[in-house]
């Protein structure tokens, strides 16, 4: 397994450069996407601080809590309720900048603040969400929607 570097200092976008290359090594010979999931979540919450980062996986036809770093979360989420729920169901990636002014935001915790969920794809489907907390608002912007997009699909191959 590669040795994980976290950079202390430096912009975003450097941060995630280097970040999706140390994720592509450690997932890169392994074919278990939920041991890949846990350490993706570690790798992703170390890096930024963030309050909350984890995986919903899609099992019968609800989001079912996967891998996660941080406070106890939600265990299960209907298809278009919430903002994963939303991402789920929309099948695109959603930033809320204030989850109180999003209509349905589920609050698992209320140290949460803003938010982006990115859909997972296999094939044809979309196998989980990528859900990531913020503890202040609109921490997450077009580079961080970006990157986790590309996180999104080393997982969902």
């Amino acid at each position: 397994m590669a040795e994980t570097l976290i950079i202390a200092e430096g912009d975003k976008q450097q941060k995630y450069e280097l970040l999706y290359r140390q994720i592509e090594a450690v997932v890169s010979g392994e074919k278990d996407t939920i041991a890949n999931m846990a350490n993706i979540a570690t790798m992703i919450h170390s890096t930024f601080g963030f309050w909350w980062t984890g995986f919903y996986r899609v099992i019968d036809n609800e989001l079912v809590l996967g891998p996660f770093q941080g406070p106890v979360a939600c265990t299960r989420i209907e298809r278009g309720k919430g903002v994963c729920g939303t991402s789920w169901s929309e099948q695109r990636t959603i930033i809320v900048d204030d989850v109180d002014a999003f209509p349905g935001h589920i609050a698992c915790s209320s140290e949460s603040r803003s938010e982006i969920v990115v859909p997972i794809w296999r094939n044809e489907n979309i196998i989980a969400v990528l859900d990531i907390d913020s503890s202040t608002l609109a921490t997450f912007d077009s580079t961080d929607q970006e990157w986790l997009e590309r996180i999104a699909r080393l997982v969902g191959r």
